[in-house]
């Protein structure tokens, strides 16, 4: 329930936002509800429920911010009749839409998401594994009054092993 009214959200402010800067314009409101209703739905599962969990809100509303530019763009090319201000009107409703989804994610953060989606423990464990650790030999030397008799042979054996080559 609370993903239908955050999507609801969403689509009130998209289509608020266009409705003003593309009817500065001169586009149709029929055209404005179809662009608010593709980028909607479009923008909610690539930004807010695949790359939000992963990246946070900084990089979900970048990505939101370009895909609704490139989207607006491209729609507005087939739907849009003027063409004139096109892209103009494509970045500012662009740049509106990403102060309004920034706004947005800390909305979905705290009320829809769960914290199992936040973190992605595939992502998690993938990303962990590719870090870089440093260190010394020291760290991993055992001190030899610790050791085993059997196990001071073997190392002994080794270091002769090693040194007799």
């Amino acid at each position: 329930m609370n993903s239908i009214r955050a999507l609801i959200i969403k689509f009130i402010m998209i289509t608020a936002v266009l409705w003003i800067v593309f009817g500065l314009f001169g586009f149709t409101f029929g055209d404005i509800l179809v662009s608010s209703v593709l980028l909607t739905g479009v923008s909610y599962i690539v930004g807010d429920r695949i790359i939000l969990p992963r990246f946070g809100n900084v990089g979900a509303t970048i990505a939101d911010v370009g895909l609704a530019f490139v989207m607006l763009w491209f729609l507005g090319s087939f739907l849009f009749e003027p063409l004139a201000g096109l892209g103009t009107a494509s970045f500012i409703s662009a740049a509106i839409i990403g102060v309004g989804e920034f706004m947005f994610h800390r909305y979905l953060e705290r009320e829809v998401l769960d914290d199992d989606v936040m973190v992605d423990k595939e992502f998690d464990s993938f990303r962990h594994s590719m870090q870089t650790e440093f260190g010394s030999e020291e760290d991993f030397k055992r001190n030899e009054s610790d050791m085993r008799e059997e196990e001071k042979a073997w190392l002994e054996r080794e270091k002769d092993d090693y040194y007799s080559d």
